[in-house]
C-alpha cells in the first residue's frame, strides 16, 4: 500500500482513541454499534480490520465475544493493547488490509472493515481488501464496510467551517469544478466517495446488501448543537438520527456511511 507512511505518520500525532467519545462522534459510534448488535449471535466470533486503537474490538470483547484485530499502525496497537482487560477473549497483529494471509478462509462470523477503505485510492486496491474481508468471513455471515463520504464531508469542513479552501480544491483538481466529485490523493489522507462509487465497488462481488447506513447523518453539521444537548435531548437526537439514517434523501449529508453486506452460500 503506497500510501502506507500518510496513514503512519497521521495516526502517529492523532487522538483516534478519542475520536469517538466527544458526543457528535458518539452519533456515528452508537449507530454503527446499533447494527452490529442487529447481526450478533451468541459464540459469534468476529474480526476487526483496521482496528485502530480498538474502540469496537474491545466493546465486543467486553461483551464476551471473541475478537481478532489488525492494525496497520504501530502506535494504535500499543495503545489497542494499553486498553485491554484481562477478562477480553481478544488478539491484535499488525497488517493490513490487502493481505489477511495470515487468517484462514470463512472463519468469522462478523467481520469489520470500518477504517481502510478510507485509505485506499485506486479501485483494485479497495476491491481487494473487499475481497479479503469476505474470503475470511463465513458464508452467510456479515461485513461492514465503512467510507467517507464527499459531500458530507464538502459540506461541513469546505462551506460551513471553511477548514478547507473549496476554490483551491477545485483549482488543484481535486474536486470536479462541474459534479463537485472528489479526486483524493494518498497525501490528501482520506479518500472521498459518493453512493455511486460504492456500488460500483460492490457490483462484481456474491454478496447481498442488507443496510446502507449513513452513520453519523447530519451530526458533524450541527456538531455545537450535538455538544450542547442534555442526555435527555441527545437521546431523543439519536432516536431520530436512528428512524433516518437509511433514508435515500439524507445519505448524502453524512460523512460517514457503512455498508453491510451479507456473503452468500
Amino acid at each position: 500500500m503506497k500510501s502506507s507512511q500518510y496513514i503512519i505518520d497521521f495516526y502517529n500525532h492523532y487522538d483516534e482513541n478519542n475520536r469517538l467519545v466527544l458526543k457528535y462522534g458518539m452519533v456515528e459510534f452508537l449507530t454503527t454499534m446499533h447494527y452490529i448488535e442487529k447481526y450478533l449471535k451468541q459464540g459469534d466470533k468476529i474480526l476487526e480490520i483496521g482496528a485502530g486503537t480498538g474502540r469496537y474490538s474491545h466493546t465486543l470483547a467486553r461483551q464476551g465475544y471473541c475478537v481478532d484485530a489488525v492494525e496497520l499502525v504501530e502506535h494504535n496497537i500499543e495503545v489497542f493493547k494499553q486498553n485491554t482487560l484481562e477478562s477480553e477473549n481478544i488478539s491484535v497483529i499488525q497488517g493490513n488490509a490487502l493481505d489477511l494471509s495470515a487468517f484462514s478462509d470463512n472463519q468469522y462470523d462478523i467481520t469489520l472493515l470500518l477504517g481502510p477503505l478510507y485509505h485506499l485510492y485506486c479501485k483494485e486496491d479497495k476491491q481487494q481488501a473487499i475481497r479479503e474481508a469476505i474470503r475470511v468471513t463465513k458464508p452467510k455471515g456479515i461485513i461492514f464496510a465503512a467510507y467517507v463520504i464527499s459531500d458530507g464531508c464538502l459540506l461541513d469542513e469546505g462551506f460551513n467551517r471553511s477548514n478547507i479552501n473549496v476554490a483551491d480544491y477545485i483549482r488543484n483538481g481535486l474536486l470536479d469544478p462541474q459534479t463537485f466529485a472528489s479526486n483524493s490523493q494518498p497525501k490528501d489522507l482520506f479518500e472521498l466517495v459518493r453512493k455511486e462509487n460504492v456500488d460500483d465497488l460492490m457490483s462484481t462481488f456474491a454478496t447481498t446488501r442488507l443496510h446502507y447506513v449513513a452513520t453519523d447523518g447530519c451530526s458533524l453539521l450541527i456538531r455545537e448543537a450535538i455538544e450542547d444537548m442534555d442526555s435527555e435531548t441527545f437521546q431523543l437526537y439519536m432516536k431520530y438520527h436512528l428512524a433516518t439514517c437509511e433514508r435515500e434523501d439524507m445519505l448524502g449529508f453524512s460523512s460517514h456511511v457503512v455498508d453491510i453486506f451479507q456473503k452468500h452460500k
